[in-house]
């Protein structure tokens, strides 16, 4: 085998590998920074809206994460949002603007309150090889754009791959 091919291999057997401690570490974050937020969360106004984490990662066409008020990030559910009805994404911008504004995915990690339903199907996110359901906005409402941590104060975010807590779900892995 190539020698280059080799630490290619090695070095991408290594970064799925910590993804997946990562994820497995968030499951388990039981610490003060994570009872204090879920404690928050509980106490949350009830309502017909929906609690949106925007997550974007470079190359996928996911929107971010949904929950109901009320209920925890780890229920939250990674959606795909249908804009043809017409209600675009907060980031609805250019991916690579010829100028110094701000580009798609501009929102990253941004909390949102969001009305809409989901449509009951499914799309294909070939970059991120997940079948995600699709979700009908009518309306976006910004919360905060620094909500702070999103499944535990651990992760590490990078805009090149896949939530970690999401390896488990794809195709690949069904199959």
């Amino acid at each position: 085998m190539n020698p280059r091919l080799a630490l290619v291999l090695i070095a991408a057997a290594a970064a799925a590998l910590s993804s997946c401690a990562t994820s497995q570490q968030a499951a388990a974050d039981n610490s003060p920074a994570v009872q204090a937020r879920n404690a928050a969360i509980l106490s949350e106004p009830r309502g017909d809206w929906f609690i949106g984490r925007r997550y974007f990662t470079q190359k996928c066409r996911y929107w971010g994460y949904l929950r109901k008020p009320g209920q925890l990030w780890d229920s939250s559910r990674l959606v795909v949002m249908d804009e043809s009805r017409g209600t675009l994404n907060p980031d609805r911008v250019p991916e690579s603007p010829s100028d110094a504004s701000r580009a798609h995915g501009f929102d990253h990690n941004a909390e949102y309150r969001v009305w809409g339903s989901f449509s009951n199907r499914t799309c294909y996110d070939p970059n991120a090889d997940l079948e995600l359901p699709i979700f009908i906005p009518k309306r976006f409402e910004l919360i905060s754009e620094r909500p702070g941590f999103l499944f535990s104060p651990r992760d590490r975010y990078d805009p090149r791959y896949l939530p970690a807590r999401e390896a488990p779900n794809r195709t690949e892995a069904k199959r």
